[in-house]
Formats: structure tokens, sequence, C-alpha cells
């Protein structure tokens, strides 16, 4: 991977970087190593230097940086735990990149009420670990150990969503701040309220490009009675598929359902050094009662093995549950390592789940004639599913046919009623898609945009298509390696 420089336009003025330098001393970098860090992610994009790094640590330190860059027209990207797949948080024209994993404090649980008010950079391991002695937890799951505010950002969602939902339901209230240092608060904490515009929903999924979040009030649940996990494996992907749809038509209350084929369990099992099948395999996990587990796990077995599923394995015993989970959130680099050496990129559409068999099964004989290795896993409960390509890094003709393949998967699942992205964001690389799922509703975005932050400082060449910086929906600059 080669790290570009950050573009010129953006460079600080040495009357910035005193501010800067006299406001946070040490907590500000210049570094390349630093810069390098914040300028890529886990996206299989280039990276982009910022020209500083700014450790903040309050929501006064983030209006003061946020003032100086409209007056200074810098570039402001925010950046969490850097997890992010879609370049969500690379700075494209440099700038600031604003660093928020030191706003971490958990502010207040109020446990009767089920909710938790939280600083952007507290991961969501941490929000857990936190909570776990009070009988809560907070369910959205992506899998990376993310940041609460990058993943309001992004609008992440993950293995529990089936349930649970996504960020998109689980935050309750925000405080943001705008473009021009203004903090506002977006809610408080009712459970529902019908004042004016939502604007927690607004902010939520809108990638660091309205505002900077400083704050979360988010939804909180008990912890189960009882979790019960279970694990089996199909002879065909349709077989897994239809066992989950019919699943949730009988109404059982999955709390998570994974499908993972017969590539990514092939790669599970040399990552995580595990025994499983390699056939395509459905991870579940039920929450309730006891009697009421039971029961789910029973029907879910009945309809499995009438979809051609065998070996169904099922135990609540916790570190046999930390096992399997662990191996699935694992599976994205246990896929991308099917070669040594190997860069990752993941796709993220979502459909209508009676339409994600027959978008599986397409796919995957999409997969079967193509050259590179590539694996298939999601959230089959709520019709959402990645590819992960495993790509050479001096190949580049292999980056070109991913990248047609994965057009053909957008364009598949458009053509379903479903979206270009379940739970990554648009980012860098699906922006043309929105245009094609969306029309003329993102010039609607545009002006809420320019309306919020119009002289365009905030995560410059994000979201729309043709911005500038954003080289017409393309990353400026060759995509990784």
């Amino acid at each position: 991977m080669t790290a570009l420089k950050a573009l010129s336009t953006s460079d600080l003025s040495a009357e910035a970087r005193a501010a800067l330098d006299g406001r946070f001393g040490e907590r500000v970098s210049y570094s390349e190593a630093i810069r390098l860090q914040h300028g890529q992610s886990e996206a299989h994009y280039a990276a982009r230097l910022p020209d500083a790094v700014v450790f903040v640590e309050s929501s006064e330190d983030v209006i003061f940086v946020t003032r100086l860059c409209t007056e200074h027209d810098v570039k402001l990207t925010a950046y969490g735990a850097g997890t992010s797949m879609e370049g969500n948080a690379i700075p494209l024209s440099g700038g600031i990149s604003l660093d928020m994993s030191r706003m971490n404090r958990i502010l207040r649980v109020n446990a009767e009420d089920c909710d938790v008010v939280v600083e952007p950079g507290v991961t969501r391991i941490a929000l857990n670990n936190h909570l776990r002695d009070q009988g809560l937890f907070f369910p959205v799951d992506p899998g990376a150990d993310a940041t609460i505010g990058g993943m309001a950002s992004t609008r992440a969602s993950g293995t529990n969503a089936v349930r649970y939902g996504t960020m998109r339901e689980a935050v309750l209230g925000l405080r943001v701040v705008m473009a021009d240092g203004q903090e506002i608060r977006t809610a408080r904490r009712a459970r529902k309220s019908a004042a004016g515009y939502d604007l927690t929903r607004l902010f939520v999924g809108s990638e660091g490009t309205l505002g900077i979040i400083t704050e979360l009030t988010l939804r909180l649940h008990p912890i189960p009675e009882v979790i019960s996990s279970a694990v089996c494996s199909f002879e065909t992907l349709e077989g897994a598929a239809a066992t989950v749809i019919q699943s949730i038509q009988c109404g059982v209350p999955l709390a998570r359902a994974e499908i993972l084929d017969d590539v990514t369990m092939g790669a599970v099992n040399r990552w995580a050094k595990l025994d499983y099948p390699e056939k395509t395999t459905l991870f579940f996990e039920f929450h309730g009662s006891p009697s009421a587990v039971a029961e789910q796990v029973e029907t879910v077995k009945k309809l499995a093995t009438g979809n051609g599923g065998g070996g169904f394995q099922w135990s609540n015993l916790p570190e046999e549950r930390a096992r399997l989970w662990k191996a699935r959130h694992e599976a994205y680099y246990a896929a991308v390592n099917l070669r040594s050496g190997a860069v990752g990129w993941s796709t993220d559409v979502c459909v209508p789940i009676s339409r994600l068999p027959e978008c599986i099964a397409e796919t995957k004989r999409d997969l079967e004639a193509a050259s590179i290795p590539a694996a298939i896993l999601g959230h089959v409960g709520d019709g959402n599913f990645h590819v992960i390509f495993s790509l050479d890094p001096s190949a580049p003709q292999e980056m070109e046919e991913a990248a047609a393949i994965n057009a053909r998967l957008i364009g598949r699942a458009l053509s379903m009623d479903g979206t270009c992205t379940g739970e990554h964001g648009i980012g860098l690389g699906k922006q043309k898609a929105l245009v094609d799922e969306l029309g003329d509703s993102v010039d609607i975005m545009r002006r809420i945009k320019h309306a919020l932050d119009p002289r365009g400082i905030l995560n410059p060449g994000k979201i729309f298509f043709g911005e500038k910086g954003g080289a017409n929906g393309q990353y400026p600059g060759d995509r990784r390696p």
C-alpha cells in the first residue's frame, strides 16, 4: 500500500497551525506515521494523509477545531477506530483528522429507563463490559470493536440486527457540533416524540458530512435469561437462506442468523483452527426464557432439516457460544487471508428477505466463474450479505474484476428493490450506486449538505457523486494497492 500526499489545497496555514499548537500542544500531531494511521481504514482504498491529527477530549475541543476550520477553510474529517469498510473516514482533501478516541467516557447509565449516555469514542465492547453488572447490554454488533460515534455515523448494524435493529433504532438522541461550531441537541430521552423534524435520524448515517457527533443517548436491552447458539450445515445456499426466511415467517424471534458459504467455512476452519464441515453453514443465536429458547431451537431445527440441513448442534454454554461467534467475527479476516498478503474488499447489499435466496444463488454463480477467490457471508436474517474478495496487491486486473462483479451485484440488488449498502454506508465506493438507487432524492441530500455545511469543510468527497475531491464518485487516485 502506498500512502499519497494530502492535496495541497488544504495545507494548514502558519496561523492555523499556531492556533492548534497553542490549544492542543502534544495533542496535535504532524508526524507521517500518525497521519498515515488516520489516512486509511479497513477499506481497500489507498491512503490519503491529513495535514494534522488532533486528539480531542471534549466538545469544547471539537467546537474550537470546527470554528478554526471554518475560519481558515480547512477540511475536517472525524476519525473513530478506523474500522469503516467504504473509506468513510479517509481525509480525501487533507486538512485535519479529528481523532475522537479520547472522548471515551460513559457519562450516565439510566438503568431503570434502559438507556445510556456516552461520548463518541466509547467502543461497543467497552460499553458492554461496563453494562454487564447492571444486567443490560447494547446489542448493535458490527463485528469490529468500532466506536459508538463511528457506528452512528455509518448507521451500522451487524449480527443482532434481525431482532434488535440497527443504529437507526438504537440512537435516541445526539449532541452534534455543526460546521459553524454551534453545538445542538437533537432529542431528549423520551422513547417517542413528535417534536418537529427528526434530526437524530438525519445525523445517524450522515458519515460526518453534516456535523461532528459529541454525545449519544442509546437504547439498551436486558441481558436475556438464556442465550443459546446453534450451528447447522446445508447442501445448498438456497436451503440455508430458506430456513431463515421460514423461521421469521413462523414468528421465531431470532437474535442472530448468519450465513457463511462453503468457501468462508474453509477459510474460517484454517484461520481459527476449527473443524466445521466446509459447506454453507448457518450460525444462530436465540434469546429468552428456558422454555422459549428450547421451543425456538426445536422449530428452527425442524425447518433446517426440511431444507437439507444436517448436523444441527446447539449449546447454552458461554464458552461454546464465544468460540462460535469469535469464528464468525473473524470470518472477514479469514476470507481475506485465503491468500497470503492479500487485500480485502467487502461488498454490502441488502434485499427483501423473500428475494434473498435468488440473490445469493445468482451471486454464487457469478463468483464460481471468477478468477479470484471470494467468499459469501452475511446477516441473512435481514437480507444483508457480503462478498469478501481476496485480491493480489500486485495484480491490478483483479481489482477491476472485483469491481465488475460488485457492479453486477449492486444492479441485481437494486432490481430486487434492495439497496447498495445495508450497513457500510456510501463513503467512497457507492456514490454512483446511490444515484442509481434513489435518483432525485440525492439532490435533496445535497441541498441539506449545503445548507448545514455551506463551505464544504466536513468530510468532503464522501457520499455525493461528482463532488469536488470525489472524482465523479470514484476514489481520486488508485485503489489499493
